[in-house]
């Protein structure tokens, strides 16, 4: 009887050590709410943290919802968060300090900041990639790479079904979904 007290005791301290573990580690979750489906994102504040607090900061004020991905490109990636459908740009927030040089890669299921050729210029754009894109990674300064601050833990069919969309070139955007893919609305989950 002594032994079992002493065996339940050592579980329950197992468990409890474990329950505080997997507290303690649990990183935000965003799901993306599209027209073809949801998209749940795992974030790491740890390696990108401007980047993070950036994109958390657009999700709170609703800055994504409405808005679509304006830009699909057929093995390579999926980009939205900076255009409505009628393909007018979005008001944007100051641009965030470009942490591309993490560690993490541009690999199948991340989601990375975009920007234009400065490199601390991203702001509320971003895009998953459909594939490994290591062509997008951080090598050095002058190649610096686009920020990888989390990746795809639910939802990579929807991902792979957006990537197939038909595209066309509008109001001088090429790569435009025929028909729109919304984001809904993108919310934390934890």
């Amino acid at each position: 009887m002594k032994k079992l007290f002493i065996g339940m005791c050592f579980l329950l301290m197992l468990n409890g050590f474990n329950a505080f573990a997997v507290q303690k580690s649990a990183l935000p979750v965003v799901e993306i709410k599209t027209s073809m489906g949801n998209i749940k994102i795992e974030l790491y504040p740890d390696k990108a943290p401007l980047t993070v607090k950036n994109f958390l900061m657009y999700v709170k004020k609703k800055r994504y919802d409405g808005t679509i991905f304006h830009r699909v490109i057929p093995n390579f990636m999926i980009q939205g968060g900076g255009f409505d459908k009628n393909l007018d740009k979005m008001k944007n927030e100051n641009p965030v300090k470009n942490e591309a040089d993490n560690g993490l890669g541009n690999k199948r299921g991340t989601i990375a900041m975009a920007r234009t050729p400065v490199i601390d210029s991203a702001s509320n754009q971003f895009f998953i990639n459909l594939v490994n894109n290591t062509s997008l990674n951080h090598r050095n300064k002058r190649n610096f790479g686009y920020c990888v601050f989390g990746k795809v833990i639910a939802g990579m069919d929807v991902l792979d079904k957006i990537g197939k969309v038909r595209t066309t070139s509008q109001k001088h955007y090429r790569d435009v979904p025929e028909k729109p893919v919304i984001i809904k609305e993108i919310v934390k989950v934890n």
